[in-house]
């Protein structure tokens, strides 16, 4: 395991301070209860996946959320894996075809993936798109250079 933290924390802020007595629950140790992390997502390294797709992640404990920025005619082949996905189109717009259905989102919808589901998305626009997977995605995490 890589001694390097994988993430970067929003820098020039001074987002987190001492609250006394607020966001504790009695019979919660603090020793039992990991501390939240804060993160801004934007400052977080950008991968270039392909010539019209990057993307930024941040792994959880149990999930992982991506960001993907996707010129117009970006795709994602056909996949499947374990992991429920929700993507959230914030900007553009995309069709998603899966089981011989064809989902077309528009900045502002959101799609639930089931686990094992077989999908392919194809990006008309420039696009950013949220996804948030439960459980996280292991398979990225073994793929992260270390």
């Amino acid at each position: 395991m890589s001694s390097k933290p994988q993430f970067q924390l929003a820098a020039s802020l001074p987002i987190v301070s001492e609250a006394p007595g607020r966001g504790i629950l009695p019979g919660v140790s603090r020793y039992t209860a990991a501390l939240p992390v804060l993160y801004q997502l934007d400052t977080q390294p950008i991968e270039h996946v392909g010539p019209l797709i990057q993307r930024q992640i941040l792994h959880g404990s149990q999930s992982t959320l991506m960001k993907w920025i996707v010129k117009a005619g970006g795709v994602f082949a056909l996949r499947h894996h374990s992991s429920e996905q929700i993507t959230w189109i914030t900007e553009g717009r995309c069709d998603v075809y899966s089981q011989g259905k064809k989902f077309e989102m528009l900045a502002g919808m959101i799609i639930v993936i089931p686990p094992n589901a077989p999908h392919e998305f194809v990006c008309t626009e420039d696009t950013i798109d949220i996804d948030f997977f439960a459980p996280q995605r292991q398979d990225w995490i073994d793929a992260e250079p270390r």
